[in-house]
């Protein structure tokens, strides 16, 4: 993953992808972004990522169900 300029190298699900990030306040590394058709549109805070990552392990774990 990096960062250059307002272009950066992301991780989806381990697949690497460039975005541009112009569009979000000041990216750095490590940051979580919504992506939309190859553009960041939203830095998500902390809570925001705790709260994703609760409802996609949740999810795995109803599709493992059933």
């Amino acid at each position: 993953m990096g960062l250059h300029n307002s272009t950066a190298t992301i991780s989806v699900d381990g697949a690497m992808r460039d975005v541009d990030v112009s569009l979000v306040e000041e990216p750095r590394l490590g940051d979580y972004v919504l992506v939309h058709a190859g553009f960041a549109i939203h830095k998500w805070d902390q809570s925001e990522v705790e709260e994703l990552q609760a409802i996609r392990t949740a999810m795995d774990l109803r599709e493992a169900i059933t």
